[in-house]
């Protein structure tokens, strides 16, 4: 799914097993690496006489894997794939196809995705959105949700990595959601000044702070004058969006009708505080009580699955509803998240 159009490499094998063949004639050494869902992963690398260098592995989890090559001792993306931006850069991509098919592009009526911008004062600057449109657009108004992605990613992430269109598309035909614009901003807010602070957990909670201002002033009355909504919000992320999810929609209890985190994170939380700085008090002396989501991959890190805890101990402790869906046998990678949104669909704007 991820090798470009002709490319017979990279190649998995029905054990999962993956191939890579990568010409680095000149090459001392090449050696696969790659994100969360690869650290286990085990693999061999020989140069044959051609210049060509072969890469087996061990098998691979099920979902979709950044990997690139250390070609003597530089990060280097495989020529023989589309490029994703993760980790901060353009990366290649490799899918372990899972036998699933809800986020594959079917016969069916589709929604776009088109590219938008606001000026924001907060961050002194333009800021690029993207904004997917249902099917049936145009002839009504519909709620909105707005998505974030994680840390190291952009606004690209949720169209290319995380098939959102395909995914929407096929449940509305299904008849299993109610149709929906979705917008998905930009996971960084900082001004020019901020922007020089340390890239830290601090630097991360200002500029989910900043992001909360940005919404609920900037984005919300643009989106709302610019496009066909009628008034009804939800709030997702995934990874740091979720933190952000929850950020802004604890602070605006009344303004969003569901919270959405998938992989759960939270930012600068202490034993005495675990939730320093993420207003999830809020909430629960809500008047609406948003419908909230939580959603975790079954072989998520060790920390992953202990903020999901803590949130879920919380609000089991203090009787708020919630829904809790585990993505089984994934990581911290994209198809858990499609999963989630898969999920959190279905249940938001009922």
């Amino acid at each position: 799914m991820t090798a470009k159009n002709g490319r017979e490499f990279p190649k998995i094998d029905a054990k999962g097993k993956a191939e890579f063949k990568v010409y680095f004639p000149e090459a001392k050494s090449v050696v696969l690496e790659g994100g969360d869902g690869m650290q286990n992963v085990k693999s061999t690398a020989t140069k044959d006489q051609q210049g060509f260098w072969n890469i087996s592995t061990s098998p691979l989890e099920i979902g979709f894997h950044y990997y690139w090559l250390n070609v003597d001792g530089k990060r280097t993306n495989d020529p023989n794939t589309e490029l994703y931006f993760g980790y901060g850069q353009p990366t290649s991509g490799i899918e372990i196809y899972s036998g699933e098919d809800f986020f594959f592009k079917k016969d069916v009526k589709h929604g776009k995705i088109i590219n938008d911008s606001i000026h924001s004062e907060i961050t002194e600057g333009k800021r690029n959105i993207k904004v997917y449109l249902p099917p049936s657009y145009g002839t009504k108004r519909f709620p909105v949700l707005y998505l974030y992605h994680g840390t190291g990613e952009d606004i690209t992430g949720w169209e290319k990595q995380g098939y959102l269109a395909n995914i929407l598309d096929n449940l509305f035909a299904e008849k299993k959601a109610k149709e929906m614009v979705v917008v998905m901003d930009y996971g960084v807010a900082l001004n020019p000044e901020e922007e020089k602070m340390p890239d830290d957990y601090p630097r991360t909670v200002l500029s989910s702070q900043n992001i909360d201002k940005i919404i609920v002033n900037e984005l919300i009355p643009y989106i709302q004058k610019k496009y066909k909504t009628n008034g009804d919000k939800a709030i997702a992320g995934l990874s740091r969006g979720s933190y952000q999810a929850m950020l802004i929609g604890a602070n605006h209890p009344d303004l969003f009708s569901a919270i959405g985190s998938f992989s759960p994170v939270i930012y600068e939380g202490t034993e005495l505080q675990p939730f320093k700085h993420l207003p999830i008090g809020n909430l629960l002396k809500s008047k609406k009580k948003p419908f909230l989501f939580l959603g975790i991959g079954t072989k998520e890190d060790k920390r992953f699955l202990d903020y999901n805890n803590i949130l879920t101990s919380y609000f089991d402790q203090n009787k708020y509803p919630y829904v809790q869906y585990k993505s089984a046998g994934t990581y911290h990678e994209w198809l858990t998240w499609r999963r989630c949104l898969y999920e959190f669909a279905q249940k938001i704007f009922r």
